[in-house]
């Protein structure tokens, strides 16, 4: 197996879980779905297992990002989005799930409930400097660039 590969274990109480998969040929995230059942009631959080662990490669970073269609349908999201999987963690991939909505959401095993996208990790060095080179920016900060009018 390459190195570059990330490698995925299905652990016991995942057996029966649909392993991550692309729902497009396009889609830039693998699907994640729950390995256990339960309900989300509005204005709380919980993780939710997946039932997998997942070797990420030196390099690159698993992000763990919300569905859309989740979120529009029942304004539940991923709430630490995007959640990182970093290269040395060998646990199990959990989900951080809010409910934003007004109803309870049943999670069923097997219900696609976020996507895994693989981005490159750079990893820079620091240099501590006195100041640091200007822009037409400057300290600005939130809002600073501008307002939007509709």
């Amino acid at each position: 197996m390459p190195a570059d590969v990330p490698v995925m274990r299905v652990l016991p109480h995942g057996a029966e879980v649909p392993l991550p998969r692309r729902m497009s040929g396009g889609a830039a995230g693998f699907d994640l779905c729950a390995a256990e059942t339960l309900t989300l009631n509005p204005g709380r959080f919980q993780r939710v297992k997946t039932g997998l662990a997942l070797a990420v490669p030196p390099g690159l970073e698993a992000q763990v990002r919300p569905r859309s269609g989740l979120a529009a349908r029942h304004g539940v999201t991923v709430l630490n989005a995007p959640g990182t999987i970093d290269a040395d963690f060998r646990g199990e991939l959990e989900v951080l799930l809010i409910n934003h909505g007004v109803e309870p959401l049943a999670i069923s095993v097997g219900m696609r409930i976020a996507q895994l996208v693989f981005a490159r990790v750079e990893t820079p060095e620091f240099t501590v400097v006195d100041h640091l080179e200007p822009t037409a920016r400057g300290d600005g900060g939130y809002g600073s660039t501008g307002t939007t009018t509709v």
